[in-house]
């Protein structure tokens, strides 16, 4: 892998490496753009199969980062780290600790706070080596119910798009992933009278996902070929691929999951098949929401409203898709570039 080559083909800043031998840490750090303020995104721990796939993984999510927090209206850059091993192992001190310590070196161009495989007692053992941690007990805590908040008001926006009303009373939604966040979006759907199809790969999740919000079970490689009006991602990436796009058959895509177009081309396609794309930085920006609210003394309800005006960004984001004939992925992606280089050309003066 060219690495240089990357950085400089999505425009990232820095790309850190740090190792801790004795304790087999291995964690990978990328500021995306710090225009807007310090980049923030969250420490990922995932048992990756290469160490080019750590790197293009982590790239692509700092990136997101910068698009998601520059969208959102809020004074932070983009980045993100990964922390590459077995997420399910009970020595994690030491490791969030080494990674603590690699935060600290950037001093303070990087904030961090949980992302999958980790956790708010990770966040803690951070803190012992930095201040540059987010996220914490006591405070905004675990972002996931904030984040799904932000997915179903996303969803809302989506049905007012594309039937004419947000209603999801009577709608089938199939949602994939059932960890923190899934099981939230089912919780607000349910509660709104959505019927449910629910697949995770760990069976103990869909039995009380199907228990809790009487959903449908449905095995892992059978969710992209259900006919029904909505396929929620609540997963990991790259779910619109060139497979599944062939076997969806629902009318909009809105989910939680980061980097759900396995490539750019993928938004354009799901554009041309009709099918409404919310994406993926906009409609879970609610984490970051969050999180950013921890920072600036914000309180829950500050928070959460925050988050619910993704309903309303996630609008113009299909306003200006459908006044350009473009597709959203796109839409999106111009404007938050449009308020990155707002933004630097008024620092430049």
């Amino acid at each position: 892998m060219e690495i240089f080559e990357a950085m400089v083909n999505k425009e990232h800043d820095q790309l850190v490496f740090w190792s801790d031998v004795s304790i087999g840490y291995r964690g990978i750090i990328a500021i995306h753009d710090t225009t807007l303020g310090p980049a923030l995104g969250g420490t990922r721990f995932w048992n990756y199969t290469s160490e080019t796939e750590a790197i293009t993984d982590v790239l692509r999510l700092a990136r997101g980062m910068t698009y998601k927090a520059a969208i959102t209206g809020l004074a932070l850059g983009g980045g993100k780290s990964v922390i590459i091993g077995d997420n399910h192992t009970t020595d994690r001190e030491a490791i969030f600790r080494a990674h603590g310590r690699a935060i600290e070196s950037l001093g303070g161009r990087y904030i961090t706070a949980e992302d999958v495989g980790t956790s708010v007692d990770d966040m803690e053992y951070v803190r012992k080596e930095t201040q540059w941690v987010t996220g914490l007990r006591g405070r905004s805590g675990d972002p996931s119910p904030i984040t799904a908040f932000g997915v179903y008001q996303g969803v809302k926006a989506c049905a007012r798009f594309r039937y004419g009303h947000e209603t999801l009373e009577g709608r089938h939604v199939v949602v994939q992933g059932l960890g923190h966040v899934g099981y939230h979006v089912c919780k607000h759907l349910a509660e709104e009278g959505a019927r449910l199809s629910v697949a995770d790969i760990e069976d103990d999740r869909v039995r009380k996902a199907a228990t809790d919000f009487d959903a449908t079970a449905v095995a892992p490689d059978d969710v992209y070929g259900i006919d029904a009006d909505i396929f929620s991602p609540c997963a990991l990436g790259a779910v619109i691929n060139d497979d599944t796009l062939e076997a969806l058959k629902v009318d909009i895509v809105a989910g939680s999951a980061n980097n759900q177009l396995a490539e750019t081309r993928h938004g354009k396609e799901l554009h041309e098949k009709g099918i409404v794309y919310a994406p993926d930085y906009v409609i879970n920006a609610g984490g970051i929401c969050s999180v950013y609210g921890e920072l600036e003394g914000w309180t829950a309800e500050q928070s959460m409203e925050k988050a619910r005006g993704i309903y309303e960004c996630l609008l113009e984001v299909f306003g200006l898709a459908l006044a350009e004939d473009i597709p959203t992925s796109r839409a999106a992606d111009n404007m938050a570039r449009l308020h990155i280089a707002e933004a630097r050309r008024v620092r430049d003066v």
